[in-house]
Formats: C-alpha cells, sequence, structure tokens
C-alpha cells in the first residue's frame, strides 16, 4: 500500500491508496493501478483491539458527494454508538478513483461488479489507518458494511461474497434485481402521486395520439417549446424529465428536492377534482388536449427548455435531438456520466420504458427499449480489447442472490408500505411487484421500512439527532440497536491480549 496523502477536514481525513485496475483473480489484462480514495471520521474511535469499522460504498458517484452521511449521517451515527470509525470508500472510476486516461470502451472495460466489490475486499484486508495503532483489518475486527441503492446492492453482495471480511452489511434502497425494462419506476409514481396529478400524467399521454395525426404533429411540439425537434421519441423523453425528481425528495428540507411537487402543482392547476382533470380545450389549429397538456407543456417550456441555450447559437435539436452519435461519443475524462451509462448497458439495465398494455401509463409508448438502448451503442462502440453485449447482462447481477439474497447480519431497509413511493424498491427485496416474499423482521435479519419514506432516508442525519422526524430518529435507533446486537455475538480474537 502506498499512502499518497491525507488532509485534516474537522476530524474527517482523506487518503489515497494504490488499488490493481485489474484484480489477477478475475482478470489477467493489465498489471496498471489506481489510487482509490477514502475518508475517515475516526472522532468516535475509542482505541482498542477489535474496534468496529463502519465503511460507507460510495457508490455511482463522486465520494465527495457521500460526506454529509460520514459527518452527520449513518457513518457517524453508527460510529458514535459504538466507538468505532467510519470510513467512505470511493468506487473505481467516480471521483478522482480514476486508473484511465479517458472513458472509452476499452478503458471501461474494468468497470463491472466484479472487479468493483474486489476493490471494496481488498481495501477491507489490507487498509491501515494514519494515526491508529490498532491492527483494524476485517479479519482482525468488526466489519459493517453500508449502501444506498447500487451501493445497497453492493452492500448485499459483499456480505455474502465475502463473509470472512463483511462482519455486517445494511443494504439500504438495495436493487439487488436488475432488469432490461424498469417500466415499474413510472408505474410507482403514477400509484404514489397524488390522485388529481396522477389522472393529469395518464390524460396527458393523449400526446402519442396526436403525434400520429401529421397536421397536429408541429403544433403539439410548438406548445412545448420544441417544435424544432426532430424525432418524436426525443419529444416523448423530454417528458420525463420532471417524473424522475420525486425520487430526490428527502425527509430533511434542506437536501430535498420539491421540483416533483412543484411540477404537480401546476399539472394540477385549477383543476380540483379528479373530473376536471379529463376537461379538453380547443386550441389554435384545431389542436384538441387534454387542460393537464396545456400546463404540462408550460412546465417543460419554462423548466426544460430554458435551459438550452438557443442565444449562444444551439437549437432545441442540439440540445435534446439524439440522433448525432457523435454527441455521445466524447471520451475524456469530463464526460463523467459515462461510467454509471457503461454499468447500466453492461450489466444492471433499468431502461425505463412505459409498461405492458393495459396498465395505465405516465409516460409515452414510443419509449421502447430499442429506443431507451440507443445510447449503449452510440456512446460505446467495438474498442479494440472489448465489446459492450448486445443487451445488459442484469444476470451477471442476478446470479448473486436477486429479490431472495439473505444472510446473517444483513439487513434491508426501504420505503412506504404497499406500492413504494421510493420508484426503485420494486427492484429491491421489498418489492410489491412480484418476485419477491415477505420476510420476519429480526435482529438477525432484519427487514425494515421507513412509512412514508422514499430513496434510501436512513443514510442522512442531523447533528442533534433529537430534531429528526420520529419515523427517522426510530429508525437509526433500530440500526444502532441491531449493530450493537450483532457485535455482542463476535468472538474476539484479542480478548486475552486485552486483559
Amino acid at each position: 500500500m502506498v499512502w499518497a496523502f491525507h488532509i485534516i477536514w474537522i476530524s474527517l481525513l482523506v487518503v489515497l491508496v494504490d488499488v490493481h485496475l485489474a484484480t489477477r483473480s478475475l482478470s489477467n489484462t493489465t498489471d496498471a493501478t489506481f489510487q482509490q480514495r477514502f475518508w475517515v471520521n475516526r472522532r468516535h474511535y475509542k482505541p482498542r483491539l477489535g474496534s468496529p469499522v463502519i465503511v460507507i460504498d460510495g457508490g455511482e458517484t463522486n465520494g465527495e458527494d457521500r460526506l454529509p452521511f460520514l459527518d452527520t449521517g449513518v457513518g457517524d451515527i453508527l460510529a458514535r454508538a459504538i466507538g468505532g470509525i467510519a470510513v467512505v470508500l470511493e468506487h473505481r472510476y467516480y471521483g478522482k478513483s480514476v486508473g484511465v486516461q479517458n472513458f472509452s470502451t476499452d478503458s471501461l472495460r474494468w468497470l463491472n461488479n466484479e472487479q468493483a466489490l474486489e476493490d471494496s475486499a481488498n481495501f477491507m484486508r489490507n487498509v491501515k489507518f494514519e494515526n491508529i495503532n490498532e491492527n483494524l483489518t476485517a479479519r482482525k475486527t468488526r466489519w459493517i458494511y453500508y449502501g444506498g441503492s447500487y451501493a445497497g446492492a453492493r452492500a448485499a453482495h459483499m456480505r455474502v461474497l465475502y463473509p470472512d471480511l463483511v462482519f455486517g452489511a445494511i443494504a439500504s434502497s438495495a436493487v439487488t434485481h436488475a432488469v432490461l425494462m424498469n417500466w415499474e419506476y413510472m408505474d410507482v409514481i403514477r400509484l404514489a402521486a397524488d390522485p388529481i396529478c396522477s389522472s393529469s400524467l395518464v390524460n396527458s399521454i393523449s400526446i402519442d395520439s396526436l403525434l400520429k395525426i401529421g397536421p397536429l404533429r408541429g403544433r403539439l411540439k410548438s406548445l412545448f417549446g420544441l417544435s424544432e425537434l426532430e424525432s418524436d421519441k426525443d419529444f416523448a423523453s423530454v417528458l420525463e424529465h420532471p417524473l424522475t425528481t420525486g425520487e430526490d425528495e428527502n425527509w430533511d428540507p434542506a437536501v430535498s428536492s420539491t421540483t416533483f411537487d412543484q411540477f404537480c402543482a401546476t399539472l394540477n392547476g385549477d383543476t380540483p377534482t379528479l373530473k376536471d382533470t379529463e376537461r379538453t380545450v380547443l386550441l389554435a389549429g384545431g389542436l384538441k388536449a387534454n387542460i393537464a397538456l396545456l400546463n404540462y407543456a408550460k412546465w417543460i417550456r419554462e423548466n426544460i427548455v430554458v435551459l438550452c441555450p438557443q442565444d449562444m447559437g444551439l437549437t432545441v435539436e442540439d440540445c435534446f435531438g439524439t440522433n448525432d452519435d457523435s454527441k455521445y461519443q466524447i471520451t475524456d475524462l469530463s464526460e463523467d456520466w459515462r461510467p454509471w451509462v457503461f454499468q447500466y448497458c453492461t450489466q444492471w439495465g433499468y431502461l425505463t420504458t412505459a409498461p405492458p398494455v393495459g396498465t395505465p401509463t405516465i409516460i409515452s409508448r414510443l419509449l421502447d427499449i430499442d429506443y431507451e438502448h440507443k445510447i449503449c451503442i452510440q456512446a460505446f462502440p467495438p474498442g479494440e480489447y472489448y465489446k459492450v453485449p448486445p443487451l445488459p447482462n442484469v444476470t451477471a447481477v442476478n446470479v448473486l442472490g436477486d429479490y431472495h439474497i439473505a444472510a446473517d447480519r444483513l439487513v434491508f431497509i426501504d420505503g412506504e408500505d404497499g406500492f413504494a413511493v421510493d420508484p426503485w424498491r420494486p427492484y429491491t427485496p421489498h418489492s410489491a411487484y412480484g418476485g419477491a416474499e415477505e420476510r420476519e423482521d429480526t435482529v438477525v435479519r432484519p427487514f425494515k421500512i421507513i412509512p412514508g419514506g422514499v430513496h434510501h432516508w436512513d443514510e442522512n442525519g442531523l447533528r442533534e439527532g433529537e430534531k429528526e422526524p420520529k419515523k427517522i430518529g426510530q429508525i437509526h435507533s433500530e440500526m444502532v440497536e441491531f449493530v450493537k446486537a450483532w457485535l455482542e455475538d463476535w468472538e474476539d480474537p484479542f480478548d486475552e491480549a486485552m486483559i
């Protein structure tokens, strides 16, 4: 291990450690290494042999985005309760843990579930924390692995694949079920939205029939400020933008997004009852449209189209069109959208399409798998050493347990009961869409629901925990309780040395 530098921030440290880009046991295609970042919170550390470590998986983002969870969230909450240290470990290819010169298809070939999991295992086997004399590697002490969403699935995978290293794991909103088409995502939003907004969304899909009428097609796009957009599918895709913002709602107003609520308020307009959502109006040029469609168009014009800098010479087609392959083939490291797209194109899927015919939809049925998968072909042409599979190989993920993944000292935490408010819940062991099974909630295998919760709501916290909403304070208390109970079961090999 080579320690590069550290920066003290309050009592949090950031360090770099060298890691093999291709782990020899998995792939022998390169001897290159990269520096993987991690941050340490040791403010609650009680020096002793066997002191526990909580590691927060950085997931598919810059590790710096996880620092609030280390400072006041789940990392700090658990470290304080058990006198341990907490760590955020950045994921390969994200933030500054990048060991390649560009994000081309060939350069991304080492970005997969297997290699990234082995990074975490390697870290846990070998880490030496600065200014801590005790050996806190995973075979000498107890490590609790935490992750939310994609990182939540990784937490579950780490527990079942590396039981000798991961003593316990907390998998929050853990998407352990990979799937090609995740139509359920939008269906959850339809079911969770207030009834008037939901009805307005469904009625807005009259765009599908209007787009088929030649003289009305252009007028419809003009209504949304998108008259220059050539593809009807691109037009329908732009209308998805406000729908995905609901997962960003949080119990803490300081970090919560209100975009979806604002969108619904605009969409509802002066339609106070469900019956009003069926009202239509006749526009100039013979365009007869649902009242919600007018409000939808207003929101898109004022919040999405306005972001296209047409005063700088760009057109709507430049901003929102997908016909130009070259837009997706810039591979320098500033194109940091590419790693996650590569991951879902190769292994995870989650291509958001309309639901099966017969299920009401809030997105256009033009959004089929061919359209949603198009970026995988455009962005990742075959390289010299690697080809992206024709479709995501979701089996590589699901073979690790899918909906049924389970182990002692592995907890699953999700939001809401019944049909989830969290649109990612259909891909977790708490799914209400079939495939998952009810489980008993026990100390050894906790199975928790946060009432009214959205996406991994247990991850963040407040410095003054007593000010958290009751349901958040409760889940944090339950996390402390089951982690403490787990730690009591550990047979400490250093007991005699500590006497």
